[in-house]
């Protein structure tokens, strides 16, 4: 993902809204952005700490801690104020980008009114 891109991928948005109630796991990561996504959006465990390391490197999402657990490491991620900033923002230009299809669809006499 470059800086300053006016969109982000689908996958990238949902890692990034999954965040915005708190520090979550791989694990609670995936599970979060396929219940967002409603079942759209599958990632892979290599898939997710790809992303997370670019996210990361971007300096959209931080860790906030690790932890050990049976045996295994545990990284939480949170996000930091400009992932939020970044999320926020995609989240108003889907909105707007919608409303103008919507407003067409719905007025009266389109084709689908």
């Amino acid at each position: 993902m470059a800086k300053g891109s006016p969109a982000v991928s689908e996958p990238t948005y949902f890692i990034l809204a999954s965040l915005l109630d708190g520090p979550l796991h791989g694990h609670g990561i995936i599970k979060q952005t396929l219940e967002l996504s409603e079942n759209r959006v599958r990632l892979p465990v290599g898939t997710l700490y790809g992303a997370l390391d670019r996210l990361a490197a971007g300096e959209l999402i931080s860790v906030d801690r690790e932890e050990v657990v049976d045996g295994r490491p545990r990284r939480y991620f949170q996000l930091t104020d400009q992932g939020r900033h970044l999320v926020s923002a995609e989240a108003l230009r889907m909105q707007q980008a919608a409303s103008v299809v919507t407003s067409r669809i719905l007025r009266p006499g389109s084709a689908f009114s």
